[in-house]
Order: structure tokens, then C-alpha cells, then sequence
């Protein structure tokens, strides 16, 4: 994966640097009107059915920031519908934790799923593939000759067949208010000594170190997954699933009171625990916090209209080293685990029209889109990275520059245990409970998902 990104990287720096004279142009181009719901050209042969075909998509692409993500799946809504005569693909928005840890997993269990949904690979879908309630999309994606496109299907492919296609990447690592360190004379922090210096300066200045809306449980874990792979390195993660290695292992010990130093030494927002997500991103461009740790996903909005005066003045850089840490120091958290999955219940003509709808999504105009307007990382390999945004164009750097790249935690334990790591985050959050307690209770719902397979 890391060959994958470094790639990447190199193609955005090359690409940036010979088009920089003509950065307006390739603005502009964005602005042009979407091809793709144009009356099909007489090269794109529409399928010849005119069956009254429906196929029900449920996206998670809700939220006021999700309109340009939005607009994209509904473009290649309609132009698979235009082509496909007798086709109506009803598209349902939903919150993406409520579809997540509620809704997707009551239909799983029941066996009735929607047809085409929006999920996460690793744990998640191993679950549901086993359950067998996913669609194989191998012979699919061989027959129209993508499955070598994108960079990488590894949280999506069980025992060697792939059972959803990733719509987009990320990275996860800090975004910073660059005035702000300059202006308190902050350098970037390379080592964990050094954030922790850099943290205590910009309290004594009057502002929040770091951003932090914690009362979405998951938004608590993506700094507490880099910390602890820091202490305990990934090998030592994956090991928990199977008792090789324990949550109440010294090393990881350290991680969980590493985390705690950063609560008690008041870094985080002031009453976080009451604040919905959306809040961290707000106080950060309001220029009341100095970092913000989050995925790459929310550099859409810190490019827009509504980053003010910090637009442009946003950095991004990989999460420090930690002296005597087991981890790999210089890797990062990236991966393509956002994707859409198909149910298994899809009848003939449905999987014909899924076909449809995966041959016109993932293509690299489509791709293209979504890195330009969106933001988003692509999934898929392209040729053409001009007119990308400088604060992209960093996040690919930093993600380039880093030695390795591994998944999240929640793609690697049972999700029961992801729901009791979020309740033990937020406990130390709060300030109602001692690392060792917490870390005692995670391991005792380890040990309950591991006796379950």
C-alpha cells in the first residue's frame, strides 16, 4: 500500500508543479458542465432491456459538508438510469454512525439488506461475508477490467474475493493552524517531547492545543489509534484478535496513559464530551484551536469558503514519534476502507443493473471529481492529478513520505470491541476512570468476541 501512496504523491507533486502557472485554468475546469448526465454518445451502447428494474441505495451523505460527494453519486445515478431504460435506482440518505452500528447491522442480521450500500471493509464486512449476505463482485469487476485500478482492494477481498470497491481514501494525522504557529513561534513537531511542548505553549497563549468533539465515541479513537500504534506497533494490534497480545500488555498500558496525559493536561476542548462532531472542525477554523486530528476527509471543508481567513494557512503532518515506542515511528494511518457493497439477494436483472451502475462510478472521470471538488482521495490509480488543491497536495506528501501505512482499529477488531474502545475513550475523556481500568475492561470484551468465532 505504501508503493501506492508514495505514488500517488509523486504523480500530485509532479503534476502541481508543472501546472502551477496555469492553476486558474484547471479551476475553471471543474466549473464546466458534468458530462456524465449527457445523452450517452454512440460509443457508450445503452443496454438494450427496457425490464422495470429498481435498485435501492442507501448513502450516508447527509451532512452539509457531503453536498459536493452528493452531487457526484447522483450525476452517475442519473446517467446509469438514462442508459439503462426501465431502471430506478431510489437513493436513501441516512447518518452514517445510525446506518453503521444500527440500522445496516439489524438488516444484516435479519437478511434483508438494501441493495446497494454504502460500508466499511475489514471487520465489518468480513461479518457480513460470512453471514453471507454479500454480493461477489469478482467476476464483475474482472469482466470490465478494473479490479488492477484501484490501489488497493485488501479491506474488501476475503479469501481472495472482493466483496466491495472502496469510492475514495484517507489518511489520518494533524491538520494545524499555520498562523498561529507562526505567530507563537511553533515549529512542527516531529517527536512526542515536542508536541507536548508545542501543546503547552499554545495553552499558555490563551488557545485549545487540539480540537476534539467527542460525543460521536468514533471520533475519539482516531488519535488514540495513532498514539497506541506508536507504543505498540501494528503487529501487536492485529494480535489482539487472537489473544497473542492483550490490551492489558505493559506496552499497551503506556498508550492508554499516553492518551490520558493529553486529557489531564487539559489539550482537548473544553467540554468535548457534549459537542457533536461538526463542532471540532467550526472551533479550528475559528482560529480557537491550533490542531485538529481527524482524516483527510474533512480537507474539503477546510479548503472552502468557510475556513475565512485560515484559508490557505492549514497545514497537515504525521503524528510524532514516540521515544521507545514498539511501533514503526514514521508510518501512517491510510486506507481505503469507505466503499459501497451490494447485497446478495440482488436478482439477475439487479446485478446486471449493478454492473451498470459500478462500470459508470468507478471510472477515473468520476475519480477525477472527486479528488478535484471533493477532496477526496482517490481509490482508483490516475493519469491525471492537475488542478489539485495545495492542501491536498500536502496531505499526499505527508502520506508519500511516510515508511508504511496500516488500517484503522475498528478494521482490524470485532465491533463489539470498537463500541467498548469508544465507552473507554470517553471515559478518560471524562476524567471518570484510570487507564488500567479502562484498558482491563476492553480486554475482558476482547476475550468475548475472540470466543465467539
Amino acid at each position: 500500500m505504501k508503493r501506492n501512496l508514495s505514488l500517488i504523491a509523486v504523480m500530485l507533486l509532479t503534476s502541481t508543479m508543472f501546472l502551477s502557472a496555469c492553476g486558474s485554468s484547471d479551476k475553471e475546469e471543474t466549473k464546466t458542465p458534468d458530462k456524465s448526465t449527457e445523452t450517452a454518445t454512440t460509443t457508450d451502447t445503452p443496454t438494450e432491456t427496457k425490464k422495470d428494474v429498481t435498485l435501492k441505495l442507501r448513502h450516508t451523505q447527509i451532512k452539509e459538508t457531503s453536498k459536493v460527494r452528493l452531487k457526484i453519486f447522483q450525476d452517475v445515478v442519473a446517467k446509469t438510469e438514462q442508459e439503462n431504460p426501465g431502471l430506478k435506482i431510489e437513493m436513501e440518505g441516512i447518518d452514517e454512525v445510525v446506518n453503521r452500528d444500527q440500522k445496516l447491522k439489524a438488516e444484516m442480521a435479519a437478511g434483508n439488506p438494501p441493495d446497494v450500500f454504502e460500508v466499511f471493509g475489514g471487520a465489518d464486512l468480513n461479518l457480513y461475508v460470512k453471514a453471507g449476505r454479500m454480493l461477489d463482485l469478482t467476476p464483475i469487476i474482472e469482466e470490465l477490467g478494473i479490479k488492477d485500478k484501484f490501489a488497493s482492494l485488501d479491506e474488501f477481498t476475503v479469501d481472495g474475493k472482493v466483496y466491495g470497491l472502496p469510492f475514495g481514501g484517507y489518511s489520518e494525522a494533524i491538520f494545524y493552524n499555520k498562523k498561529m504557529f507562526a505567530d507563537l513561534g511553533i515549529a512542527v513537531p516531529t517527536t512526542w517531547d515536542e508536541l507536548i511542548a508545542a501543546a503547552d505553549k499554545v495553552k499558555g497563549a490563551g488557545f485549545t492545543p487540539f480540537a476534539l468533539a467527542a460525543k460521536d465515541a468514533w471520533v475519539n479513537g482516531m488519535l488514540w489509534n495513532s498514539v497506541m500504534e506508536r507504543y505498540v506497533g501494528m503487529d501487536a494490534l492485529n494480535k489482539v484478535v487472537t489473544g497473542e497480545t492483550k490490551w492489558t500488555d505493559p506496552d499497551f498500558i503506556k498508550g492508554f496513559e499516553a492518551y490520558a496525559t493529553l486529557v489531564n493536561n487539559d489539550y482537548f476542548t473544553k467540554g468535548a464530551l457534549g459537542l457533536p462532531y461538526a463542532d471540532q472542525g467550526a472551533k479550528f477554523l475559528k482560529g480557537e484551536a491550533a490542531m485538529l486530528f481527524t482524516g483527510s476527509w474533512d480537507a474539503n471543508r477546510f479548503t472552502s469558503d468557510e475556513a475565512g481567513d485560515l484559508k490557505g494557512n492549514i497545514g497537515y503532518f504525521a503524528f510524532p514519534s514516540v521515544a521507545g515506542g514498539k511501533g514503526n515511528q514514521t508510518s501512517i494511518n491510510a486506507s481505503y476502507s469507505n466503499g459501497f457493497g451490494f447485497s446478495a439477494n440482488l436478482s439477475a436483472d439487479q446485478v446486471a443493473m449493478a454492473k451498470a451502475f459500478i462500470k459508470n462510478f468507478f471510472t477515473e472521470e468520476v475519480q477525477k471529481r472527486t479528488l478535484v471538488e471533493d477532496k477526496l482521495l482517490p481509490s482508483m490509480k490516475l493519469s491525471d492529478l492537475s488542478g489539485v488543491d495545495p492542501l491536498i497536495s500536502e496531505v499526499l506528501t505527508v502520506m508519500g513520505n511516510a515508511s508504511n501505512s496500516w488500517k484503522a482499529f475498528d478494521a482490524i477488531v470485532q465491533p463489539s470491541v470498537t463500541a467498548d474502545i469508544g465507552v473507554g475513550l470517553q471515559e478518560l475523556i471524562g476524567k471518570v476512570k484510570k487507564p488500567a481500568d479502562v484498558a482491563a475492561h476492553i480486554q475482558a470484551a476482547q476475550e468475548k468476541a475472540n470466543a465467539q468465532k
